[in-house]
């Protein structure tokens, strides 16, 4: 199965979609509306509760009796309604991450509330309609102190779709950001899988649009993603066991014992570790317990493991080595885990 395709389906009783490339599962988006009341990207009036110095922010009462974290505590005080927006999943019994930062996004933009500016994709190269989406979207945002980012999938659309798309988020953000008077309630909710795919997934157009996930290989990479192991080229695997303080990481070369065995499985599992955690919406500490190899290959895997996560979209930190030869990331939970999400259905 070759190409790029987005494959549209119900998962285990819940609204899902699978970015399928050249047969191989890229991206996993399922509905989280049974599992959490509150899913990242909605955005929410809260009350700001009490100060946390010792962890550096505040905590906000959600709608729905949930409590939410946030960093950005100036001019904050006890008591103060707020518009903000979950930036991410949580463990349970842990307060969701929470921005004031608000993002409004489309198929073609991005409205930014408090951050003006107007930005087109770097990925738009050609400098004749970079200047004339500047120019389309002066008109749309003309009179308005938000900001707006023109997504890469403007290129090639029609202007009349561009500028509908726009405005709608323009409208919605002026509605949203003027309603900050009340108690906690829910102003906007994070969209559907289906909907999400269309708006994030349409740059570049794929190849097809398909529906039914057992005839296009997703229940299949989806079991796969349910278990801890996970096979590499070569005959090794590596272990992925998330536990409540950190995901645990153990990779294995299997019945190769030449001398490059080590390096091959390392190198192998740290291409495709940002896949794995993305797909099983894995985030916060990751411990990564590598085979055995000489400290002199280090620099050539830790090469590898910068390269493969440069283009992820969920930040990233790379702590780097630990005295004990682990290497340690800390990736941003930016979903909830699929673990957590089927667990338990048929």
């Amino acid at each position: 199965m070759k190409g790029r395709i987005v494959v549209l389906g119900v998962l285990r009783g819940l609204e899902a979609a699978a970015l399928m490339v050249d047969g191989q599962i890229e991206d996993l988006l399922v509905d989280t509306s049974e599992a959490v009341s509150l899913p990242p990207g909605a955005i929410c009036r809260g009350r700001i509760e009490r100060q946390m110095k010792g962890q550096g922010g505040v905590f906000v009462r959600l709608p729905g009796g949930e409590t939410g974290f946030l960093r950005e505590v100036k001019g904050l005080t006890p008591g103060q309604t707020v518009i903000c927006q979950v930036t991410g999943g949580t463990e349970p019994g842990k307060a969701l991450p929470e921005s004031l930062r608000l993002l409004f996004k489309g198929r073609y933009g991005i409205v930014t509330p408090g951050a003006p500016g107007l930005n087109v994709s770097r990925r738009i190269r050609e400098e004749d309609t970079r200047e004339g989406l500047q120019a389309l979207a002066r008109v749309v945002m003309e009179g308005s102190e938000m900001g707006l980012i023109l997504r890469s999938a403007c290129e090639g659309a029609e202007e009349g779709e561009i500028a509908e798309d726009i405005a709608g988020l323009r409208e919605l953000a002026e509605a949203v950001t003027a309603d900050a008077a009340g108690e906690p309630e829910l102003l906007v909710d994070a969209a559907g899988p289906h909907e999400e795919a269309w708006r994030e997934w349409a740059d570049p157009l794929p190849d097809e649009v398909a529906e039914g996930f057992d005839e296009n290989g997703v229940l299949e990479a989806v079991d796969a993603l349910l278990s801890p192991r996970v096979a590499l080229p070569g005959g090794g695997h590596m272990m992925i066991e998330p536990t409540r303080a950190l995901i645990a990481v153990d990779v294995n070369t299997g019945p190769d014992t030449s001398p490059a065995a080590s390096l091959k499985a390392n190198i192998a599992a740290a291409r495709d570790l940002p896949r794995q955690l993305r797909l099983r919406g894995l985030g916060g500490q990751v411990v990564v317990d590598f085979a055995p190899m000489p400290k002199k290959d280090r620099a050539t895997l830790e090469q590898q493991i910068r390269v493969a996560f440069k283009g992820e979209a969920a930040e990233t930190s790379l702590a780097g080595w630990t005295p004990l030869g682990m290497f340690e990331l800390v990736r941003k939970r930016d979903r909830v885990a699929l673990g957590a999400l089927l667990e338990g259905r048929e």
